[in-house]
């Protein structure tokens, strides 16, 4: 709402005005009917946030939440901003409970010190919300989507000179050696700069949005509605418990490298996910290419309560062995034309997985009604037949012999093309909490700090999602900013 521009001291007074009409004082009156912080601070965080200090506090919890949380619902950009517009409206200090306006260090200070709390109010916000969202469309809240992005720290190596200076020697490098489009400039920056920044070595080198940076990265479980279910902030204690993923560069593509971490860190993710809400239990999974691998193919299907598995085929992978050619898709084609991809006809559960065996018969049969019997049978046209059976060639796909080729559900269908549409919403989910509730761009490279605005980001959002319900507006699940307007 508020444009990344240099301020004077009048155009924030008048943003302010703007901003804190009478209009928006009714929609402060609905935050404050529709949600009961008591209802939703778990209990282990005021007991925190009152223990001994060795002097009073100045600020109460309630105060620096609702402040926090106004801060991202408004777009209010910086601490800094958010300061000004407390102080400007009287108000806005009224309705959070202020009688004297933190600092901007108290603001880091409280986010710093009780990120714990911060993560279990978050959890907490995401069972109370999982009925709202079942209620809204039940297939939608039953699918899971996972990605990961990374929060640009405030480092100089993020400096948009320190890149550029990089591949355009590449590129001078390119033209005065003559050399032909296989060597990418881009790739070749990307090989040669350091995998982490001088400040920290978990400020990590990333690949984002088309441009080279040194983030923090993290991961994001939403539902088919687009609602956070989980955020995995990877700092050192996650990557100790699980040394398995990857975060460091391996090869010289950003690409590869990112697809690897990725497919390194779902199945931790997803086993972590599971042990904090034990009573969601999603049955759809949807994921890029980077997640096509055996190995999450039978966690998904086999250990997770997943019944089906929506991932494209990473084309440099081989489908294996089969009686059957394999297209693009993993649709069986004919034998003697791969161009010509066999036919769907019907399933049936398979006994020992409980996931249905998928049945395709030849691309040139056809059903022909016989009067004398009145029956319909098939009959294959095929001017080469590649079997002697009158019904054509037949081909079974058993899920637990080939998962990759068969997930719970088959490509190419219908109802993979309307369902794998839905996976663009946690890429919008991640890009809403980077744009709306200015999680990008903190002069900070403090890692509980970015953490925090990442978790109070998540907390913002399930908020709405409370808000919207009591309202009975579930349009507004995802942002409140038209009740603002």
């Amino acid at each position: 709402m508020i444009p990344h521009k240099q301020l004077s001291l009048a155009d924030i007074f008048t943003d302010c005005q703007n901003k804190f009409d009478n209009d928006k004082y009714a929609f402060l009156e609905i935050l404050a009917q529709a949600i009961n912080l008591d209802e939703i601070v778990p209990v282990s965080f005021i007991i925190h946030f009152h223990a001994a200090t060795g002097r009073k506090r100045v600020h109460q919890l309630y105060p620096m939440l609702w402040s926090l949380l106004l801060q991202r619902i408004f777009s209010i950009p910086t601490d800094s901003l958010l300061i000004v517009f407390l102080k400007y409206s009287q108000e806005l200090r009224d309705f959070c409970g202020f009688d004297r306006v933190p600092d901007a260090s108290k603001f880091t200070r409280f986010k710093q010190d009780f990120l714990l709390d911060l993560q279990l109010m978050f959890d907490s916000l995401v069972d109370l919300t999982e009925p709202i969202c079942q209620a809204i469309d039940a297939a939608k809240a039953s699918m899971v989507l996972f990605d990961t992005s990374g929060i640009e720290a405030w480092v100089t190596e993020n400096n948009p000179k320190y890149a550029n200076s990089i591949i355009k020697q590449l590129k001078a490098f390119k033209k005065a050696k003559g050399l032909d489009d296989s060597y990418d400039p881009y790739k070749a920056a990307y090989g040669s700069m350091p995998p982490h920044a001088a400040a920290t070595p978990a400020i990590q080198q990333m690949y984002i949005n088309g441009h080279f940076c040194y983030a923090y990265k993290f991961g994001m479980v939403t539902n088919g509605l687009g609602i956070v279910r989980d955020i995995t902030f990877y700092n050192k204690e996650f990557l100790a418990a699980h040394p398995d993923i990857v975060v460091e560069k391996k090869s010289d593509s950003p690409d590869e490298d990112k697809s690897l971490a990725d497919s390194k860190a779902l199945i931790p993710v997803l086993k972590d996910f599971f042990l904090k809400h034990p009573l969601i239990n999603p049955k759809t999974f949807l994921g890029d290419a980077a997640f096509d691998s055996i190995e999450i193919y039978k966690y998904l299907l086999q250990e997770a309560p997943f019944e089906k598995a929506f991932i494209p085929l990473n084309g440099r992978i081989s489908l294996g062995d089969s009686d059957c050619p394999l297209n693009e898709d993993g649709i069986p084609c004919c034998p003697k034309d791969p161009s010509l991809p066999m036919k769907r006809e019907g399933s049936k559960s398979h006994l020992r997985c409980g996931l249905p065996t998928m049945k395709f018969v030849c691309p040139k049969m056809k059903w022909k009604y016989d009067k004398s019997t009145k029956k319909s049978k098939r009959v294959c046209e095929c001017e080469d037949p590649c079997t002697d059976s009158s019904c054509g060639r037949m081909f079974y796909v058993y899920p637990e012999k080939n998962l990759r080729a068969y997930p719970g559900t088959a490509r190419g269908t219908q109802e993979w093309d309307d369902t794998y549409k839905i996976r663009v919403n946690v890429e919008k989910a991640i890009n809403h909490f980077k744009d709306s509730f200015c999680v990008a761009g903190r002069k900070t490279r403090n890692e509980k700090t970015i953490h925090a605005d990442l978790l109070l980001a998540g907390i913002t959002q399930l908020v709405t999602v409370m808000v919207a319900d009591k309202l009975h507006k579930h349009q507004y699940i995802r942002s409140l900013k038209p009740l603002v307007a």
